[in-house]
């Protein structure tokens, strides 16, 4: 098996189900900006594996769920109109629990540290500076997303909460090194 196959040498791409559509469609875009958003918070895993000396720990089990997520939501964004009707909830479209889930995680972890009063200054530890990257990019997802998400979908909304997540993960990072530096 190859893995190129020519199909996309006309500028276009295809759809999950079927369909092609121009690269620069406003659906490609938006999973293409997720799955840039993906890759930086697997940059952010690999990370943390380094510092737990190559075993997991929690924020590697957060982020790896988080990445398992944006397949679902990559998927709801490359589905044509037309194939709508064939996306599993949870499977290839986004749902109120997997939001509901990112809800929690923020007030689980906001439990952890005192929240900053003033704009924060990314850059307090390198974990910290690759989910604030992360967050920025989920950002940018969720403004292309706008375009490309059809009505009644949930994929700004999970988009919209994951940036808020991805901020207090950063901000729980911050603590953690701050922690770690004053034992």
């Amino acid at each position: 098996m190859k893995i190129y196959t020519r199909k996309g040498d006309d500028g276009t791409t295809g759809l999950y189900f079927g369909g092609r559509v121009r690269k620069d469609d406003p659906a490609p875009m938006a999973y293409g900006d997720v799955d840039e958003a993906q890759a930086f918070l697997g940059l952010a895993r690999a990370e943390a594996r380094v510092e737990h000396h190559g075993e997991g720990g929690e924020l590697d089990a957060m982020l790896i769920g988080l990445e398992r997520d944006l397949w679902v939501l990559m998927a709801e964004l490359a589905t044509d109109d037309a194939n709508r009707h064939k996306l599993i909830d949870g499977a290839t479209r986004v749902t109120d629990a997997m939001v509901a889930a990112l809800e929690t995680q923020i007030d689980d972890l906001t439990t952890r540290f005192t929240l900053p009063k003033e704009f924060v200054v990314p850059g307090q530890n390198r974990m910290a500076a690759l989910l604030d990257v992360a967050r920025t990019v989920v950002r940018r997802s969720e403004r292309s997303a706008l375009v490309a998400a059809p009505p009644g979908s949930l994929v700004i909304t999970y988009l919209n909460r994951l940036s808020d997540l991805l901020w207090t993960m950063a901000r729980w990072q911050d603590g953690v090194s701050l922690t770690a530096r004053t034992k």
